[in-house]
């Protein structure tokens, strides 16, 4: 993986190509390429490092063409080197670019070794080149057509594959068209006139089209000037829908902010509230507001399972919470790539909720699978993103309306997440008779105080940039919270080692004398989440075994909390407890932590080491 991107007009598609490749930047990757095909033959340039230093290349080697594909790679099979980058090339004649994981390609490689053939890289992606390759001379009788030779070579070889894929390729042979297939990683096909695409992410392709059609699990497609053929795993030509993207170039724009990451952690306001706005507008908590079938399915339903990796996990675990004391039943969280390798209990009367920013996370996806193959017949997605796979694998959906999160550190998708976990929350309080009319009335109010509150603990940036400084020159950080906030101080955790790179690991307070206690000396800074409910007292115990030791105490407390600030006690005051909803506000202060001591320290905020956005492999 990570990020693909190809057109054929009747223009230069050069530029088409290095802007979507820009825009898929934020996917993370750590080297780049582009390669163009005519009669003449294969043309490939390739960088380590940034797109832009791919794109001087282009420029300064005249680049041009109508037919091109492009590609941002993050390791998987063999380092960081030019010869390792995307696209690979097969004899001269055929160019490929591949998202995803083959885990056959020891055996296919011993083969095609046998056949001849020669391999310069270490990846997995070389031996699906060199595999069409082969079919599409296999299959070169005398007159037959090189385009349907080559569509026919790519739909033998994927049958040959194991795992996940995403494929785009052209040849010298076929100046007229591309070809892609797709398996367990996203892929779609962009409409023009007189033009058309085929990309990742629809982000790559918006500025030359909105329309788009999603190519389902096993598709692959013929993509010309002057139309799209698509075919099933059967390879039966059919037809797919034609979507019209809603993704805006200005969300894709940095704007005033220094960052993309400061840019959608400032949008979470106007995300929470759009998030929220189905629900405030009816005045109420219907079942509707997760599909037309919701209200049937989520009455039977006995009890929540949810399923999800990283910062969507650690949102599951928020909402634990919240749906056992407020809809009264039991729920667990799991880790999607644990859940999905053990044998696990299924209760088909429990409701599998899946949660993913981008709808395409692979362990995730895998995870709905499985539960499905072991029964369970009630699934909803959260997810960020239209169209996307787990969204359609799901029987009921909840979009959360964040809008494009172009930063790899997740924000405004957390905090919307929150809000739409939460709006579940309350509609199976509703059906399980545990949330009178009144005690309804009452979680809407804070709803709809809540993008205020975010606001507010928005504008204690400066005060948080300024305890930035004094973490920038640490190497590692505890985070302590209790209940509902222990998650929040888990994502804290999370988002401060994922861009600035200090090592810091999050606890329940509680736990700090069974064993963390150790580590704790002047040079570990110790954040704390006390937030004003029931916990506090005991919070300030723990803060207490911390200040015995010499830790230094960095607290996000609540505008009504009776908190002294001290030597080695610094008190940052986040707006009045908001009660069962304090998670979502206290998570803002936490991530802006995060970001500012990452500025400090200078790390690539947006793009950081060995990270990306979409995980679609495993």
């Amino acid at each position: 993986m990570c990020g693909i991107v190809g057109a054929i007009a009747d223009r230069d598609v050069v530029p088409v190509l290095v802007e979507g490749l820009k825009r898929l930047e934020y996917r993370g990757y750590d080297s780049s390429g582009i390669a163009i095909a005519d009669a003449a033959g294969v043309r490939r340039v390739r960088r380590t490092g940034r797109v832009a230093e791919m794109e001087q290349a282009a420029a300064a080697e005249g680049f041009r063409g109508t037919l091109g594909i492009g590609h941002t790679r993050w390791a998987t099979h063999g380092g960081v080197t030019e010869a390792n980058a995307h696209p690979h090339i097969s004899h001269g004649d055929l160019a490929l670019v591949h998202n995803g994981i083959i885990e056959n390609h020891e055996q296919q490689r011993e083969r095609l070794r046998a056949l001849g053939y020669a391999f310069e890289s270490q990846t997995d992606t070389e031996v699906i080149a060199h595999l069409i390759h082969h079919h599409m001379v296999q299959g070169q009788a005398p007159g037959t057509d090189p385009g349907r030779r080559l569509l026919a070579a790519l739909q033998a070889a994927v049958k040959e594959l194991t795992g996940a894929y995403a494929l785009a390729v052209l040849s010298r042979a076929a100046p007229d068209r591309l070809v892609c297939a797709r398996m367990g990683c996203p892929l779609l096909v962009g409409l023009g006139e007189g033009e058309n695409f085929v990309a990742s992410d629809v982000s790559a392709i918006v500025q030359a089209t909105r329309r788009v059609v999603f190519l389902e699990e096993g598709d692959t497609a013929e993509i010309r000037r002057e139309g799209v053929r698509v075919f099933d795993a059967g390879d039966r030509e059919v037809r797919r829908e034609v979507h019209v993207s809603d993704v805006s170039l200005a969300s894709l724009e940095l704007g005033p902010y220094r960052h993309f990451m400061q840019k959608e952690i400032h949008e979470q306001p106007r995300a929470i509230a759009d998030t929220l706005e189905a629900a405030i507008d009816v005045g109420g908590f219907e079942a509707e507001l997760f599909g037309a079938r919701a209200g049937e399915v989520l009455r039977g339903v006995t009890g929540v399972q949810i399923l999800a990796c990283g910062t969507s996990y650690y949102a599951g675990l928020t909402a634990r919470y919240w749906i056992e004391a407020i809809a009264g039943l039991p729920c667990s969280v799991e880790i999607a790539s644990e859940y999905r390798y053990r044998d696990a209990y299924a209760d088909p009367d429990h409701l599998i909720v899946t949660i993913s920013q981008s709808g395409e996370t692979l362990d995730t996806m895998e995870a709905l699978k499985y539960a499905k193959s072991l029964g369970h017949r009630h699934t909803l997605s959260i997810c960020n993103v239209p169209e996307s796979a787990i969204p359609r694998a799901s029987g009921l959906v909840c979009y959360t309306r964040a809008g494009a999160e172009i930063g790899v550190a997740s924000t405004k998708a957390f905090t919307t997440q929150l809000a739409a976990l939460f709006q579940l929350t309350v509609v199976l309080g509703k059906l399980q008779g545990r949330v009178a009319p009144e005690r309804e009335a009452g979680y809407l109010e804070q709803l709809r105080r809540l993008p205020g509150s975010v606001q507010h603990a928005l504008n204690l940036e400066p005060q948080i940039a300024a305890w930035a400084e004094r973490f920038a020159g640490k190497h590692n950080a505890l985070f302590l919270g209790r209940g509902l906030h222990y998650p929040i101080a888990l994502e804290g955790a999370l988002k401060l080692k994922e861009i600035s790179y200090i090592h810091a690991e999050a606890y329940p307070a509680g736990e700090l004398k069974h064993g963390p206690l150790a580590l704790v000396d002047a040079a570990m800074p110790v954040v704390v989440i006390a937030p004003n409910d029931r916990l506090l007292e005991k919070v300030k115990s723990n803060m207490q075994e911390v200040r015995a030791r010499g830790g230094e105490l960095f607290v996000f407390a609540d505008q009504d909390s009776n908190f002294t600030q001290s030597e080695g006690v610094h008190v940052i005051r986040t707006p009045r407890h908001a009660g069962v909803l304090s998670p979502v506000i206290h998570t803002i202060p936490v991530q802006l932590l995060a970001y500012h001591t990452a500025l400090a320290r200078g790390t690539d905020v947006d793009k950081p080491r060995n990270l990306a956005k979409s995980v679609t492999v495993e």
